[in-house]
């Protein structure tokens, strides 16, 4: 009886030690140059972050190949999967990596051309955008288990977003001027593709980021603003808390606590700065070049 209570105790606390920073805004993280960082807001004092895990590029020397040091720098987006037991990681430099948070090993890796973003599909399949590039203008399809293996392509000029909607079994994606919806084809075959349902026009040009913020809700931003995009009426409108603000990199927001973090261009297209309304405040980090933001969820 002893032992089954022991194995009981031991298996609750493996459960809650895997559900890392399931509360929004709990943890940031953020990445640049070489950097994957994760941020504890409660941990940090004024505007100086505190470094709660960090990885670079270099720790993954030995785990995939050597073209991959260059390729992954720098680091673009950031996104937590998995109750935010993985990372999905993007760069400009032409790669993309699946990462375990525990392990810090890669489970998955592609040579994407200025790949800008990347979201996790059913059945382990990754999808990748792909910007300006000879070689991108494209979203890219993958199964996690056959890296660099493209299993469909689509043309996207200027690919810089891809969100998945589970409610709406839509693959969403931002272009330079257009929004588009995917729907997924021939799932659990091996040759799994992506048909476009639908499309919206931007309200202006420069897609930059894209968040789901609800349901049936996303964030878009493009070089004169930001916007939530409704999936039901086909609208754009003004996000009210950034109304105005242009060069918005990239934005989470909860629309519960209305607790907002993001990042803006401030130097060139990086900054050193995370801002977080709500309650306010900014953290600096002076040594990385900062990019996109993200959160746990």
């Amino acid at each position: 009886m002893k032992s089954t209570h022991l194995y009981l105790l031991v298996a609750f606390v493996l459960l809650l030690s895997s559900c890392k920073g399931t509360k929004f805004g709990e943890e940031i993280i953020t990445c640049g140059d070489d950097k994957l960082l994760i941020i504890s807001p409660e941990q940090s004092q004024g505007e100086e972050a505190k470094v709660v895990w960090e990885w670079k590029v270099s720790d993954a020397v030995g785990q995939i190949p050597e073209k991959y040091q260059k390729l992954m720098i720098p680091l673009d987006d950031c996104k937590p999967i998995d109750n935010n037991n993985k990372i999905l990681l993007t760069s400009s430099g032409g790669g993309a990596v699946l990462l375990d948070r525990t392990t810090k090993k890669c489970l998955f890796y592609a040579d994407v051309p200025m790949a800008h973003s990347i979201e996790m599909l059913p059945n382990n399949k990754i999808v990748v955008a792909l910007s300006t590039h000879p070689k991108g203008n494209s979203i890219e399809l993958f199964d996690m288990n056959k890296p660099e293996q493209v299993l469909f392509r689509d043309s996207l000029y200027s690919g810089h977003g891809v969100v998945w909607m589970p409610k709406q079994h839509l693959l969403y994606a931002l272009g330079y001027d257009v929004l588009r919806a995917y729907s997924l084809q021939d799932w659990n075959s091996e040759k799994p593709f992506l048909k476009l349902e639908k499309q919206w026009a931007l309200p202006s040009e420069g897609g930059h980021d894209l968040v789901p913020i609800s349901n049936k809700e996303l964030i878009v931003t493009n070089h004169a603003g930001i916007f939530r995009f409704s999936a039901e009426t086909s609208e754009f409108t003004p996000f009210e808390p950034l109304e105005g603000m242009d060069n918005i990199k990239s934005v989470n927001y909860d629309p519960e606590s209305k607790r907002l973090i993001y990042t803006k261009a401030e130097i060139s297209w990086w900054t050193h700065h995370i801002y977080l309304e709500n309650p306010k405040q900014t953290f600096t980090i002076d040594s990385v070049k900062l990019y996109k933001v993200r959160t746990s969820r």
